[in-house]
């Protein structure tokens, strides 16, 4: 039995491993959009500058943006977004969507 569960753990890794994508180009520029959008909704959200409406607006786009602009399962989406958001402190997120926001969404039409 503890070999049984041993493997299903091993197997749970490796799947995991061959299942993770690198994302270049257009994807990945898609990625860093979706990712410092979402960033940044949650962060005004925390610090009582936006209110609930608006983070959820800018979660949406972040939403749009995976979906229409990214190849890729939620969960490798989900990875990578998490891999972005470990790189950035937050003061480099907030100065990132200061400069590129809008860029961004004339690049990724969400509509």
């Amino acid at each position: 039995m503890k070999l049984l569960i041993s493997t299903a753990v091993v197997w749970s890794v490796l799947s995991g491993a061959v299942l993770a994508l690198t994302y270049e180009g257009e994807e990945a520029a898609a990625l860093r959009c979706a990712n410092m959008i979402a960033h940044t909704a949650v962060t005004l959200a925390r610090a009582e500058m936006i209110g609930e409406h608006e983070k959820t607006v800018m979660l949406g786009v972040t939403v749009l943006i995976l979906e229409r602009h990214v190849s890729g399962t939620r969960g490798q989406k989900k990875t990578a977004m998490t891999i972005l958001r470990d790189r950035r402190t937050i003061d480099q997120t907030l100065e990132d969507y200061r400069k590129h926001a809008a860029h961004c969404l004339v690049q990724f039409p969400i509509n």
